[in-house]
């Protein structure tokens, strides 16, 4: 499991992103990410999921989500990008 820092901005996306690939290759199964944590994020959020959602597909592995604030949810619905970030099942 992939889990999000607390800070998502502008500022701190892009060292974030960085550390995917050493992140998803430490991943056995498929890649879910744990966004519990966020609680400051901004568009950059959505690009560094999307940039997760990408890598792990390149990989032939399944990507989700799980615990995304209610608040990161309406911003991937008003960028249209909220089909791209499944909510993971829930667990059994």
């Amino acid at each position: 499991m992939l889990t999000l820092p607390a800070v998502l901005t502008h500022a701190a996306s892009a060292a974030f992103a960085r550390s995917l690939p050493q992140a998803l290759q430490s991943e056995s199964g498929d890649l879910v990410a744990d966004a519990s944590a966020l609680q400051q994020f901004d568009s950059s959020a959505l690009a560094v999921l999307l940039e997760c959602r990408r890598q792990a597909l390149a990989a032939g592995k399944a990507f989700s989500v799980q615990g995304a604030p209610t608040r990161l949810r309406e911003l991937a619905g008003l960028y249209g990008v909220a089909e791209l970030i499944p909510a993971a099942p829930a667990p059994v």
